[in-house]
């Protein structure tokens, strides 16, 4: 289970994944290997966090749900490791059933414990937030140790990807109370479980998902990269979000270009 040994996924798990618009993989990675790179990164992660100094109660509902670092494979040669994981990349693009794929971004989300009041992540589409042309994108969730249910594992709506209502917002407790009752009118069944250290789970842009609280002691230290099809194309931001991503992780690229800046480097196949 090398991080750099490709992995094929077999049918069954290609059309899960096509009909739920998410899918986890249990033991795709080898725990040992995790375990060594958790210090690293998460070292990483405390050095860059963008709230530290900033009082509970002045945060958002989002900069409550987690603290977020992106780009740590710039910075840390453990998140590197994952982000360049040829295991990772060929199951990304297996999923998308395209021939290659494309660093978006990376970014840790690392969920408060609970007596640090870490709050819950509301229903959301990550795809609300990314100038791409088409819906060929997938975020992996690979948790840096086990996430048992106190901790606030991700709770997917399967087949949601398919539902339109929603998807105009940002992560809010607006998203949370809209979201949770179209969902539930749509009849989209909630899938959420434990993850054990090895598990990484793929969801679509589209796919609507959410997190309780993390209520454990510790924190809920997960490493998420983001995939794009190969030949995607840079569509015109529809909100300001958007024109942050552009700005931030395709630099350099305008609307129509090929999504593949110096910062959107091919991550499947590879040398």
């Amino acid at each position: 289970m090398d991080l750099h040994l490709a992995h094929e996924p077999t049918g069954d798990v290609l059309e899960r994944f096509s009909h739920d618009g998410h899918v986890t993989l249990r033991q795709l990675l080898d725990p040992l290997e995790l375990e060594l790179l958790e210090p690293g990164l998460s070292a990483a992660v405390h050095r860059s966090d963008p709230n530290t100094g900033v009082p509970w109660e002045e945060r958002s509902t989002y900069d409550r749900a987690f603290i977020q670092v992106g780009d740590l494979h710039r910075t840390s040669a453990e998140a590197r490791r994952l982000v360049f994981s040829r295991r990772l990349a060929s199951v990304a693009a297996a999923l998308l059933r395209v021939a290659s794929v494309r660093l978006y971004h990376d970014q840790a989300l690392y969920k408060l414990p609970s007596n640090g009041e870490g709050g819950h992540t509301p229903w959301h589409v990550d795809q609300y937030y990314w100038p791409l042309a088409t819906d060929r994108a997938v975020t992996a969730w690979i948790p840096l140790v086990d996430v048992p249910s106190d901790m606030g594992p991700l709770t997917f709506a399967s087949g949601s990807h398919r539902m339109e209502e929603g998807r105009g917002l940002e992560i809010s407790d607006e998203s949370e109370t809209l979201c949770d009752r179209a969902l539930a009118e749509g009849g989209f069944p909630r899938a959420g479980t434990p993850f054990q250290l090895g598990d990484v789970s793929f969801h679509l842009g589209w796919t609507y998902h959410s997190a309780p609280p993390n209520r454990s002691e510790t924190e809920r230290k997960v490493m998420t990269v983001i995939y794009l099809d190969g030949e995607m194309r840079v569509a015109a931001p529809t909100n300001d979000h958007q024109r942050d991503d552009l700005r931030k992780w395709l630099p350099g690229l305008k609307p129509g270009d090929l999504a593949a800046s110096e910062a959107n480097p091919l991550l499947w196949p590879s040398g």
